[in-house]
């Protein structure tokens, strides 16, 4: 309907443009809103106080150039007046509301997709944990921002891949294997001093367990050094294995599981090293080399190569994104933690500094989680014995209820995940409340066919406010899809959708679907169908189901 208005006031403003009652020509869309009160209108906008200055009027007069000529061929315009200091409020025929359901009809599950993205290629590269230990339940948060990133992008027209960069390389994964090494020493009975910075969890001695069992051949008669490195390659690739099956009963998906070690083996990190050196990117100073980071935005320079000699994981990183754009994307979307916020720019520089523009990437930023239980914290603790994998909480809740609460909020703000909430069959339990519109719908979808009542499109007799409210509503979903595609913003489905229940669940109270009125029972059946399908493709945009039954 936006599209539609937008149509009618470009091609007003080009007839009282040639009549000589305006005189500027108007560039791009004019922005149209819907009013905060129902009675202002169905649509407004602001394009007469936007071109005063350029049309020396006052907006007042050239609203009332624009409406002058205002054709209205589709006759969708009930009345259209001024309002205010100049704002053109604009009221929708109710008949011209019942057009989405031809349209939601014939494109099923393809309704709100769209060709936006041209086939650009994206590549969205979301939880890279460390293999150092399970996914806990910030991870997941993470997990389903980008998968529901690159469905938004799939759905909107994009050639998009996943991926995951696994940091198997470098002082951690040392760590890692060092800590299991200790724990192995300790069931052999050997007095052991386990630094602070090891890795403490028991998933570490359950590791420990498994390699003495498993390894015992392998680990005799290795050195110190060489028994580290294989616990520390066992205990990654154990634990890289948990991450897959945690992330797939997730419902998450990649196309690539990127090592960061093949970037040293393949030479593309010394590589990329030696090209900045070659084109003065980067300077010795106090035996370290420094990329010159603040020339592109960042606030100080950064190391990439220490006084040890050894490189730093942001040359690793370095190298990782000139890798990504030179595989043909277009664009990079990596999704990192909060904690990642003082790394944005200097990534975005040394893209910035080896050809591309800074724009060309971005990052999606997420917050931590916080647990509760009946709305009392809980403890993030393994010690503690409460819950904080991913794993466990899919236990207690479910993958459609983690996914879904998950997305309840923006990436940036903070999230209260509450697990007895998460589990309750009631209207306080988001994601139950917009599942049951689906399954109650199949309800109604099922009787209908066993009464022989066939979905009518063609009688406008919706004209219950609550009809009205709940077509409207559907016509915002395209661009709601297109939205969340373009700012990064799988939560905007999870609010539309929950908008969508709220204006059904009254809907259904207080109205019959089925009566002995055979066509207003097709008409509504057609809406409701409507609505289900809707709700199905929005529910499949963040990773969870539509069930028939509930």
């Amino acid at each position: 309907m936006k599209e539609t208005l937008s149509a009618l006031l470009r091609n007003a403003w080009k007839k009282a443009v040639s009549a000589q009652h305006l005189s500027s020509a108007l560039n791009g869309e004019p922005l149209i809103e819907e009013p905060k009160q129902e009675a202002h209108g169905d649509f407004s906008t602001n394009l007469a106080l936007v071109m005063a200055r350029e049309e020396k009027k006052p907006p007042k007069k050239i609203a009332a150039a624009i409406l002058d000529h205002l054709d209205d061929p589709a006759d969708i315009l009930a009345k259209a007046e001024i309002a205010g200091a100049g704002f053109i409020n604009f009221f929708i025929r109710p008949k011209a509301w019942h057009a989405v359901l031809h349209d939601i009809h014939d494109r099923d599950d393809r309704f709100g997709s769209s060709d936006f993205g041209a086939g650009e290629r994206v590549m969205v590269e979301f939880v890279s944990a460390n293999p150092t230990g399970p996914l806990h339940v910030g991870h997941g948060r993470g997990a389903a921002l980008g998968d529901g990133i690159a469905r938004l992008l799939a759905f909107t027209g994009y050639d998009v891949q996943r991926e995951y960069y696994i940091n198997d390389s470098g002082r951690q994964i040392r760590t890692l294997g060092l800590s299991v090494f200790l724990r192995m020493e300790e069931e052999d009975g050997r007095a052991v001093d386990f630094p602070e910075d090891a890795y403490q969890g028991q998933y570490i001695r359950d590791l420990a367990s498994r390699l003495r069992k498993e390894k015992s051949e392998a680990l005799a008669g290795l050195s110190r050094d060489a028994a580290v490195a294989l616990c520390a390659r066992f205990a990654a690739g154990e634990i890289l294995g948990g991450i897959k099956a945690d992330l797939a009963r997730f419902g998450v998906g990649y196309d690539r599981w990127f090592s960061e070690q093949s970037l040293y083996d393949s030479g593309l990190v010394d590589k990329t090293l030696a090209e900045m050196k070659a084109r003065g990117l980067v300077y010795a100073r106090d035996g370290a080399w420094w990329f010159k980071s603040t020339d592109y935005g960042d606030e100080k320079d950064r190391v990439v190569v220490r006084q040890n000699g050894q490189n730093t994981y942001f040359a690793a990183d370095i190298a990782y994104h000139r890798n990504k754009f030179s595989r043909g994307f277009a664009r990079v979307i990596d999704v990192w933690g909060a904690d990642h916020h003082g790394y944005v720019d200097r990534v975005a520089a040394s893209v910035e500094a080896l050809g591309r523009p800074r724009e060309d990437f971005r990052a999606v930023l997420v917050t931590l989680v916080n647990l509760l239980r009946g709305g009392v914290p809980v403890a993030m603790s393994t010690r503690s014995g409460e819950f904080v994998t991913l794993a466990e909480v899919l236990d207690e809740v479910g993958t459609d209820a983690a996914r879904f609460i998950f997305l309840t909020r923006h990436h940036e703000s903070p999230l209260d995940f509450d697990l007895d909430l998460a589990k309750q069959k009631s209207n306080d339990n988001p994601v139950y409340y917009v599942q049951y519109v689906h399954a109650r719908i199949c309800s109604i979808e099922r009787k209908a066919a066993e009464q022989g009542i066939a979905p009518i499109l063609s009688q406008p007799v919706l004209t219950e406010p609550e009809e009205l409210k709940l077509l409207k509503k559907l016509t915002q979903f395209p661009e709601t899809v297109t939205l969340a595609a373009k700012m990064s913003e799988p939560h905007r489905i999870t609010f539309y959708l929950l908008e969508l229940a709220s204006l059904f669940h009254p809907y259904y109270n207080r109205h019959r679907v089925i009566s002995e009125d055979a066509v207003l029972s097709g008409a509504r059946l057609a809406l409701v169908l409507a609505v289900r399908r809707v709700i199905r493709n929005g529910l499949s945009l963040i990773g969870v189901s539509a069930p028939e039954t509930m």
